[in-house]
Formats: structure tokens, sequence, C-alpha cells
């Protein structure tokens, strides 16, 4: 079967549904794959979450931080920031449906040789322990205290794994690789502050992708997450963030020849971090 991966979509189901009729034509009933930030930002979060879900086993997501972001300030442990957009999920009839099925969702998975994530994977992991670690994370955000998670999931220390870390340090490394990283240090740990492209890389930054005997190099990592670093195209490495909801486009690219669709994007928010 067809697959085809797709960028950030961030509340932005106009586009979807432009590329969703596109990907129809050319190979209907195609599996998809969204890497992350399904929500906020974009002006119709809830419409697209809905429209997600009810694509039931076509597709499959990974969570990206906007997902988490939704999931912590429904129950309020974070105050919406001016540029969210989430309130017509929080006032939706069917609100908690929709976020029990959302955090019911992998933040990492593998399929056929490929690794899915929203941001990147740290360079001493595996594809299989990214994944058993990615399950970790999922247990606890699909237990009953769930929401105790969440309060202390939030921060950058520890900026660096080690297989000793436990409880909640142990459950921040992984979410924070996962759905934020998008440079490391020379020694591996993670710089969360920089948001920046790869034209002019900060002093003793590496992207997380050009970190040396990085352990997933061997498998095609599919990730989105970094919007100024765009459409990036490798052998081992697909970035799909084109930044639909900066005015830029939404992309999806099909798995088996690498073929792109694409829908030009109005701007919805001011161009930053993502």
């Amino acid at each position: 079967m067809t697959t085809y991966a797709i960028g950030d979509l961030q509340g932005c189901n106009g586009q979807l549904s432009h590329l969703l009729d596109a990907i129809d034509t050319h190979t209907p009933d195609a599996k998809l794959i969204f890497v992350g930030d399904i929500v906020n930002r974009g002006p119709a979060s809830l419409a697209t979450l809905r429209r997600i879900k009810a694509l039931g086993s076509r597709a499959r997501i990974v969570l990206g931080n906007h997902d988490l972001n939704l999931l912590a300030v429904s129950c309020g442990l974070r105050k919406p920031s001016a540029s969210d957009t989430l309130d017509d999920i929080l006032q939706a009839d069917d609100r908690e449906e929709l976020l029990t099925w959302l955090r019911h969702q992998p933040l990492a998975f593998a399929e056929d040789d490929r690794l899915f994530v929203h941001a990147g994977v740290l360079p001493q992991w595996s594809v299989s322990q990214t994944v058993a670690l990615s399950r970790e994370v999922e247990n606890a955000l699909q237990r009953d205290d769930w929401v105790d998670f969440l309060r202390n999931m939030y921060g950058n220390a520890p900026a660096g794994w080690h297989d000793e870390l436990q409880g909640i340090d142990r459950l921040r490394v992984i979410v924070n690789a996962l759905t934020r990283i998008r440079f490391c240090n020379r020694d591996g740990t993670m710089d969360l502050k920089t948001a920046e492209g790869i034209e002019q890389i900060p002093e003793g930054l590496q992207p997380w992708f050009d970190m040396p005997n990085r352990g997933t190099a061997n498998t095609t990592v599919v990730f989105g997450h970094w919007s100024t670093l765009g459409l990036l195209v490798r052998p081992n490495l697909l970035g799909l963030d084109t930044g639909c909801v900066w005015g830029g486009k939404l992309t999806a690219i099909n798995l088996q020849d690498r073929s792109l669709i694409q829908v030009d994007c109005p701007q919805h928010q001011r161009p930053g971090k993502s």
C-alpha cells in the first residue's frame, strides 16, 4: 500500500482538505502518517483534530510539542499563550473524547525500516531503544494519574541521556528529544533554545541528525517540527515541516518513490519558533 508522510498541520484544516484531495486523486485510500503538531496556531484546530481522528485506521500520528501543550492546557497546568488557538477544542462537546484519543497516540514508532518522530532522536539511541523509550512516556500519558505526569513534564533539564536516569527526569529527556530537539552540543546533550535553520549553525552545535555515530543513522528518520529547516530529503532523513502555519506549504511525501505533493498556505502566524 502507498503511504504518504505529512508535515506539521498546526490546525490548518483547509490546507489539509486540499492536500487529502490531491493525494486521493493520485492514490485513493493511501495510508497517511502525520509527524505531529496536529493542532495549534492555525485557524481550525478542532476541525483538524476531528478529521485526523475520523480517518481511523487509514492514518497514524506521532505526538508533537503542540499536541502535548493542548493536553497540558486542557487540565489547567499551562495558561494558553497569545498565539495558541485551542479554544475551539476546549469548548467542544466532544472535547474529552478527542483528548482521550490524543493521549493514546505514540511519540515514536517504527514501520517498514523507517522511524517516525515529531522532532528527532538523541544520538545515543537506536531505533528499538527510541520506540521502547517512547512507550514509557505513552504509558505515563495513559495512566489514571496522567495529569501528574504532565505537571512535571516541562523543563530543559536534564539535557542529556544516560541509561540510569529514572522517574520524571528520565521521562522529561525522552519527551524533549522526541518533541523538541533541533540541535545537540558536541557532547550529545540537547540545546533546546536555538531554533534557527542550518545555514549558519551556532558555534558548538550540530543538528541532531548530523551528530557523529548516531544510533539511528542506518534507518530513515521521518520528522517535522523544524520549520526554519524546511523540506529536507536525504537517503536516511525526511524533514517535512515546511511552515504551513507561517505561510509556507503543507507537504506530503510518498514514502515509496519520494514524490511530493504540496499545498500553498496563507500566513496564519508571523514566522517564529514552531
